[in-house]
């Protein structure tokens, strides 16, 4: 429980009324409008509270509270979805990480797939004991999006049919192929199943693999057959692998799809 405000210090009535004016990810901006101080003063006054470990740091000008009354103990972010629109805005939480929001998959990643605007200097970065892995788009790449609430931060997270897309343009987003495949199947059992938005999708990308991909798996599912031809319709030259990071030997000619010994039936 919150202490009063009459009962706190000047320095922690100041630390209430910003984190009251915030919400879970507390920003400089957020100071200087909950203070009415300019933002050097804001931005000092945030880093004093780091160093008296009533804040913790998560990103550039970005930070977290520590609950008031536990102000010595060590403390985690609860849910690290709140962190990606301040460290990575705009973006959004893509691939397997979707995937699992959407209940395309059982399966339980440690790391948060995260598509962002922003430069990737490096793939996989640690905040907060979180693992968000980073892929760098362009800005009119922003689309299929669905706004979700986790406590009171609002976080973008691709919608059903863009995480297939996503993941079909590049399996490592998705866990690799054989989970590709295994979400894709799930998501044509599904009522969402909507063949002219995932197409659509797809072209905006405008990755030929793709389809080829599209093709190649949905031709293996009894519900794939709109899609087939749609992916037939959409077939470019050149050829692609299944899946970039496993061994492709053989041809599939007619997706023009090089693929693993191991899914020539």
């Amino acid at each position: 429980m919150v202490p009063s405000y009459e009962n706190l210090s000047i320095g922690k009535t100041r630390l209430a009324a910003v984190i009251n004016a915030a919400s879970d990810v507390v920003r400089i901006e957020d100071a200087v409008q909950a203070l009415g101080v300019p933002r050097t003063r804001a931005a000092k006054l945030l880093s004093r509270w780091v160093s008296q470990g009533w804040m913790r740091r998560v990103g550039k000008g970005t930070y977290v509270p520590v609950q008031l009354d536990f102000l010595n103990a060590e403390t985690v972010v609860q849910d690290s979805w709140i962190l990606v629109p301040a460290l990575f805005s705009p973006a959004y939480i893509a691939g397997r990480t979707a995937a699992e929001h959407w209940d395309l998959t059982e399966q339980i990643f440690r790391d948060i797939v995260v598509c962002t605007t922003r430069p990737v200097r490096e793939k996989s970065i640690e905040c907060q004991s979180a693992v968000f892995t980073l892929k760098h788009i362009r800005e009119d790449l922003i689309f299929g999006i669905k706004s979700v609430w986790r406590g009171q931060t609002k976080v973008a997270v691709s919608d059903i049919h863009r995480t297939i897309v996503d993941i079909l343009d590049d399996p490592a987003l998705g866990g690799g192929i054989q989970h590709v495949g295994d979400c894709f199947e799930r998501y044509l059992n599904r009522p969402e199943l909507d063949a002219d938005r995932l197409i659509g999708y797809a072209e905006r990308i405008g990755n030929g693999a793709i389809f080829k991909r599209l093709g190649f798996l949905a031709e293996r599912h009894p519900r794939g057959g709109a899609l087939v031809q749609a992916a037939r319709d959409r077939l470019t030259q050149g050829h692609a692998k299944l899946d970039p990071a496993l061994q492709c030997v053989r041809l599939v000619t007619r997706w023009r799809l090089r693929v693993p010994e191991t899914w020539v039936k």
